[in-house]
């Protein structure tokens, strides 16, 4: 019963934990409107506002795998907690874009820190779990996502509508999850701590390569069709359904998440639920160009949101699942740098196919091609082995 409590109480922990990597990113757009009306930004300054979390999560990824060889997963995990809070709060003071920008590049290199830490945090605490923690904490993330949406209704009346107050809000959550997993970490705050030996990626490993190239998949995914969907409604002339499709492309993940939890164990490194989760992404994007009905591009958008978690979530596992314990922090942090970049880069890529063709369903073929690498690579690489 004992051990029964301990892990439960570990896995709350990673919810929470899960939930503090997406709350502050997603405090943004419910308040945006009211932020460009505040300080007049341009479209340009409002997509490179949007750039800065990801371009932050590629690039403090390393940094984030030196600290935690340098003070241990879980203390790093706190500390980026209270930096990404902090950078939250700062938003709350901001006078002008500029500022804006520098607290929200605060904000995400909390984050940033904050998500290589999770796979080793995963193997210390649930080290017979590795799958089913991991989809736990990813049904955090989610709900990280979708709360400050839902929740924006009740918020904004009760700060008076003042955006900076909702972001600052939005800070103390994350405030009181690093104080939770300081006091209640499995072992108390004076857990013994781990700290790996190396912290920067081997880059001539194939297998990081291979993880990067997967999990850049989801990523791309996710991020390009929330920013390209929008402006292929707008051409197409379907306007009204823009906010439904965004929210459907959300909500859709939510479903995989809890088939994740379920199916969790089963799927452990099992090559097919990845080359599903990637053939339903290429089928969905096929669904959002060509269907005609509103109910055909909701459900095209409700499934990439699941093929996005659903690929998240598995290739999230690995590093955990394939590597030994003192190198799956810079595994982590070289397979966050591979999986980011290059969504910045699919979604610049994207962009330009946008201006040259003059038409934005252009910009979902490198969104497609770039979907491709979860079914090769997970043909080409062998799951059953941890490496000693």
């Amino acid at each position: 019963m004992s051990s029964a409590r301990s892990t439960f109480g570990a896995l709350f922990l990673l919810w929470l934990a899960g939930n503090g990597l997406r709350l502050t990113i997603l405090a943004i757009p419910p308040v945006l409107a009211l932020i460009i009306l505040d300080l007049k930004l341009s479209g340009t300054e409002v997509g490179i506002l949007n750039a800065i979390p990801v371009f932050l999560f590629a690039l403090v990824a390393i940094p984030g795998s030196l600290l935690i060889a340098r003070v241990g997963a879980v203390p790093a995990l706190i500390i980026g907690l209270l930096i990404a809070a902090a950078g939250s709060a700062l938003r709350g003071l901001t006078s002008d874009t500029i500022v804006l920008y520098i607290t929200t590049i605060v904000m995400a290199a909390g984050i940033a820190v904050m998500q290589p830490a999770m796979p080793p945090i995963v193997r210390q605490w649930v080290p017979r779990q590795i799958g089913f923690a991991t989809a736990v904490y990813t049904n955090g993330l989610l709900f990280g996502e979708i709360f400050p949406v839902l929740l924006a209704a009740v918020i904004l009346p009760v700060v008076g509508g003042s955006w900076r107050a909702s972001l600052v809000l939005w800070s103390i959550p994350l405030v009181v999850i690093a104080l939770v997993i300081f006091w209640f970490q499995p072992g108390g705050k004076s857990a013994p701590v781990s700290r790996p030996r190396q912290w920067m990626p081997d880059w001539r490993d194939p297998l990081l390569w291979k993880l990067g190239l997967m999990m850049s998949t989801s990523n791309q995914l996710y991020f390009c069709s929330n920013a390209f969907l929008p402006g292929f409604l707008l051409h197409t002339e379907r306007t009204d359904l823009i906010g439904p499709a965004l929210t459907a492309l959300n909500v859709g993940q939510l479903p995989a998440s809890f088939i994740l939890l379920v199916m969790s164990s089963r799927w452990e490194r099992k090559k097919w639920p990845l080359i599903g989760g990637a053939v339903i992404g290429l089928a969905a994007i096929a669904g959002v160009l060509f269907a005609t009905s509103l109910w055909g591009v909701l459900a095209a958008a409700a499934f990439i949101g699941f093929s996005c978690a659903v690929v998240l979530t598995l290739v999230l596992t690995l590093p955990a699942l394939l590597v030994a314990s003192d190198d799956v922090p810079r595994m982590s942090a070289g397979v966050f740098t591979i999986g980011y970049g290059l969504a910045m880069l699919i979604s610049i890529i994207g962009g330009i196919a946008w201006d040259a063709s003059g038409n934005p369903a252009f910009a979902f073929i490198p969104i497609a091609v770039a979907t491709l690498p979860v079914i090769l690579f997970a043909l080409l690489t062998d799951f059953s082995k941890r490496r000693a």
